[in-house]
C-alpha cells in the first residue's frame, strides 16, 4: 500500500470513528433525536472495517492510527465545534504524526 493510500485510509477511518462517537454525544448532551444512534452505529462499523484494510500487523496499525486520529480530531474541533486549536495543539499533532510516520513507514528487515 502506498504512503498516500495509507494516509488517506487513516483519515477516512478517523472521520468514521469521530462521526460514530459525535452523533451519540449530540444525542446525550445536545438533545439530538435518538435516530442519530443508527448512523452512529453504521459509522463505527465502517470505522472497524476500514481499520482492517491495512496490510500490516493490527497492533502497528492501531498505534499509527492514533496519530492520525489526533490530527483529524483537532480539525474537527476547529471546523465542527468552532474552537481554534492552540499552538500546543498543533505541536502535539506534529509529534503524533511524526510517531505515526515512524511506526508505519520505517524500513523493516525481513
Amino acid at each position: 500500500m502506498t504512503m498516500p493510500t495509507t494516509i488517506g485510509l487513516f483519515i477516512l477511518t478517523a472521520v468514521a470513528e469521530i462521526v460514530g462517537c459525535y452523533l451519540p454525544y449530540l444525542w446525550l448532551k445536545k438533545g439530538a433525536p435518538a435516530w442519530v444512534l443508527a448512523p452512529a452505529a453504521v459509522s463505527l462499523a465502517l470505522f472497524a472495517w476500514l481499520l482492517s484494510l491495512h496490510p500490516t500487523a493490527a497492533g502497528r496499525v492501531y498505534a499509527a492510527y492514533g496519530g492520525v486520529y489526533v490530527s483529524v480530531a483537532l480539525v474537527w474541533l476547529w471546523r465542527v465545534d468552532g474552537v481554534r486549536p492552540s499552538v500546543w495543539d498543533v505541536v502535539g499533532v506534529a509529534v503524533a504524526l511524526c510517531g505515526m510516520g515512524i511506526i508505519m513507514f520505517a524500513p523493516r528487515g525481513g
